[in-house]
């Protein structure tokens, strides 16, 4: 399951291979904040609290936004997080702003 928290909302829904957390977050109609879903406006930036070895690599979009100072604490772009195996994941949107 992933477990995703909104600005109000929590909600788990089943994962889907091959989409980010932030689609999941749409689809289940979680307060997910974002602008742009490429990566470049750092608004959909999330907490992973449990669960990132079962999301795919850092992309260069993150690398580029976040750094690794934020990487390493835990944190992903929700839109460029992308689900690479089932299992439990919990993420927490956390906006600059």
């Amino acid at each position: 399951m992933i477990t995703l928290t909104g600005r109000t909302l929590t909600k788990m829904v089943e994962p889907r291979i091959g989409e980010s957390l932030l689609q999941h977050a749409q689809n289940a109609e979680v307060d997910w904040q974002f602008n742009c879903s490429r990566g470049t406006c750092a608004k959909c930036r999330c907490f992973i609290v449990d669960g990132a070895e079962f999301l795919e690599d850092y992309s260069d979009a993150e690398w580029d936004r976040l750094g690794p100072d934020e990487l390493d604490a835990g944190y992903r772009l929700g839109c460029q997080a992308i689900v690479e195996k089932t299992g439990n994941i919990k993420a927490i949107n956390k906006t600059y702003f």
